[in-house]
């Protein structure tokens, strides 16, 4: 199993961190988790084609995770994709879609009947919303949706991906969860988000100490990822979403390694990980 880290940013603008989304890849499945901006530009990079994704899971309804969507599909399309695409989420997924599509439906329509491309059916969209709980499957690899604590969003899911011979785990956007510590015991590899409170300070016009407090309590803190991954017996810690996207990194590492005695990546956008093996293939 291999994963690529194509956006590990957040809402904050940054050259270097784009929004949050990642692929996962197994024995010719292609999944990618979450649609935040610039993420069509990212597969292009990483040498992946829209038209090759079997399904897109969406962690949440936070626009730094879907607000690309439109764009994968309609470039999917330009790159021949010939079946519809195929989005799996939350409660909420469906409005959303649905009123994405129907925002860009005159277009579509002007488009399907100028261009003359050989399909339209790249243009379609097909919605499973998903329970917490509930597995699905994806070719060899079996995905369960782990609902996190991301209040005030009342649904918010973090992924385990499992195969014969790797455990994936994906947190999502959460403050520190039992749910997602207890799904991805024994994880090869936990993906999670971070935030960095020391480096969000207080700027007047911009966010006041009230922002920071608000925002930082439905993420997971510098202080406390290394002991979630720690409590979850996962072998590899890899961090992402980083919160601000320019923070110092190697203090950070430092401050994650004080809790967990496992390997830490900083994850970087492009970066390629071998889930299994335990390795970055490329950075």
């Amino acid at each position: 199993m291999e994963l690529t880290l194509l956006g590990t940013g957040c809402p904050i603008v940054s050259a270097d961190r784009y929004g949050p989304a990642q692929i996962v890849r197994h024995d010719g499945t292609v999944l990618l988790v979450d649609c935040g901006s610039g993420v069509t530009q990212r597969l292009a990079q990483a040498g992946i084609s829209g038209r090759d994704i079997d399904a897109v899971l969406l962690t949440h309804m936070h626009s730094d995770h879907i607000v690309d969507l439109f764009q994968l599909v309609i470039s999917s399309w330009h790159q021949g994709r010939d079946r519809p695409q195929k989005v799996y989420g939350p409660p909420g997924t469906y409005r959303y879609v649905d009123g994405l599509v129907s925002l860009w439906h005159t277009e579509m329509e002007q488009r399907i009947a100028h261009e003359r491309r050989p399909s339209a059916l790249a243009l379609q969209t097909e919605v499973t919303e998903i329970k917490p709980g509930e597995t699905m499957e994806f070719g060899a690899m079996r995905v369960r949706a782990v609902e996190v604590d991301h209040k005030p969003v009342r649904h918010a899911y973090g992924y385990v991906f499992e195969t014969a011979a790797a455990k994936l785990a994906i947190s999502g956007d959460t403050r520190p969860c039992d749910a997602l510590i207890e799904a991805a015991r024994g994880a090869d590899l936990l993906l999670h988000e971070v935030f960095v409170h020391r480096e969000i300070p207080v700027l007047e016009g911009v966010r006041t100490a009230e922002t920071v407090e608000n925002v930082a309590s439905y993420h997971t803190l510098s202080g406390d990822v290394g002991k979630v991954a720690a409590k979850a017996g996962a072998k590899w810690l890899a961090l992402t979403h980083f919160v601000p996207p320019d923070c110092d990194t190697e203090a950070l590492y430092q401050e994650v390694k004080a809790d967990f005695d496992g390997p830490v990546t900083i994850g970087a956008d492009l970066m390629v990980l071998d889930v299994a093996q335990g390795t970055v293939v490329s950075a």
